[in-house]
């Protein structure tokens, strides 16, 4: 790994991908990448940074023999680079093994883990050091709107990386988080998601068994303290455990003059707070730095209003999440109707596994528009998601619900059904075919 100066990326335009293309080729590589849909904004920031980006993969990409190659977790055994790769005998790595070995390198790993509140929380503890002088280095899975960027290279002892808990790549099944070292950790909540590669919430917890388990004696663990399921898997430490969010009404000081909404929220400005601490921060300067937080771009994001009708954007697709971003926006807009447009993008949910658990995530939801799953077909027939069911379940409630096929039919609904007032919460994993920025031109 000392001498690798030209380093190619297969699947280069996924968020952390390119992220690390980036940060490699400001730390001084030569960096090359490929994929197979090489389509703006991410192809133009590639290119803008210098990074050589192919079209497609093709083995002739790999012909110049780059000394190293990061494959993507997207990225099967059987594509042609891959294959080309270990013809020419080319060294090869994950993406959190690259990240680990060349940008975390003599740095203390501040690692952020949980099923929720990853995002948020790692992005608001890199804000408060950045805001403290402590110059951190960062590596997160959504763009901060103070930095207009999801990593940096940073000169001080510290990084925060968004640790995932999904598999590392075709070649190591095992969890992203357990490539890195954390000199401090946080678990914001366990529960059960990625159905794809997890059996079940057991399977779930024994991945974070493990990575709780690594963590060393004079290191710490910072951990929500309402989930039982945090407290089966934190058994296994034999660091310093510090539980978070008990008392969190005496906190509520802490974000009452940011622009963060909601309970989960207010624990994730907490765990953040109390990493902060452990680093030696004081309350003033914390605080001040959560009061000057911009927030992360798709999460709670106002993307614009027209009409006095507010598009908000956010990445909600796990029940719970659609629950808490929900009842987090609803005291800000007391007055106003919620309408509630989601999309089931992920391999989650996609797949019946919660079914029955959707509808009651939408109770504080005035108009519920559900649009059927684009790409339904990746998952097998006995196993899928049924928006249809989820719009008769929720009119069962009570509830004001309505099933869209397309994207083209929610938009036209919503020109017609908005009024003055209303707030338009959209919630998908995806780019959701562009519809914040459509629906504000149509309005």
């Amino acid at each position: 790994m000392n001498d690798v100066k030209k380093i190619h990326f297969i699947a280069v335009c996924g968020t952390g991908m390119g992220a690390l293309a980036c940060m490699l080729k400001e730390m001084g590589f030569e960096i090359t990448g490929s994929d197979a849909k090489v389509y703006p904004p991410m192809s133009t920031f590639l290119m803008n940074k210098g990074v050589e980006i192919f079209d497609g993969f093709d083995g002739k990409n790999l012909e110049y023999r780059p000394d190293l190659v990061v494959v993507g977790n997207a990225v099967r055994k059987d594509n042609p680079e891959v294959l080309k790769m270990q013809e020419l005998g080319l060294n090869f790595c994950s993406m959190p093994q690259a990240l680990n070995w060349f940008g975390a390198k003599d740095k203390k790993i501040l690692l952020v883990t949980g099923t929720h509140g990853k995002t948020t929380t790692s992005s608001l503890l890199a804000w408060i050091l950045y805001d403290a002088g402590l110059d951190p280095s960062f590596m997160i899975g959504g763009i901060l709107n103070n930095f207009d960027s999801n990593y940096r290279i940073g000169k001080g002892s510290y990084i925060v990386i968004e640790g995932d808990e999904y598999d590392t790549a075709f070649f190591d099944k095992g969890a992203k988080f357990l490539h890195y070292d954390p000199f401090a950790c946080i678990i914001t909540s366990i529960e059960f998601d990625h159905a794809d590669i997890f059996k079940d919430i057991e399977h779930v917890k024994k991945t974070f068994k493990i990575l709780v388990s690594r963590i060393k004696e004079e290191n710490k663990l910072v951990a929500f303290y309402n989930d039982t399921n945090i407290d089966e898997v934190i058994e296994s430490a034999v660091c310093k455990v510090m539980r978070y969010g008990q008392n969190h009404h005496e906190l509520r000081h802490i974000t009452d003059n940011s622009i963060l909404m909601g309970d989960h929220n207010l624990f994730n400005a907490i765990a953040a707070f109390i990493v902060s601490k452990q680093l030696n921060l004081s309350d003033e300067q914390i605080i001040k730095a959560i009061s000057r937080f911009k927030g992360v771009k798709r999460r709670q994001e106002v993307r614009g209003e027209k009409r006095g009708i507010t598009i908000m954007d956010d990445f909600a697709h796990h029940p719970t999440a659609v629950r808490e971003t929900i009842k987090a926006v609803k005291p800000f807009y007391k007055n106003s109707r919620i309408i509630a447009v989601f999309e089931p993008r992920t391999n989650s949910s996609m797949r019946k596994v919660f079914q029955d658990i959707y509808p009651q995530s939408f109770d504080l939801a005035d108009i519920i528009c559900i649009r059927s799953p684009s790409a339904i077909e990746k998952v097998p027939m006995e196993e899928r998601f049924s928006s249809e069911k989820l719009a008769e379940d929720l009119k069962k409630l009570g509830k004001e619900a309505y099933l869209f096929h397309n994207t083209e039919d929610i938009i036209e609904f919503l020109i017609k059904e908005a009024k003055t007032g209303d707030l338009i919460l959209v919630m998908s994993n995806g780019g959701f075919d562009n519809i914040h920025e459509r629906l504000l031109n149509s309005l």
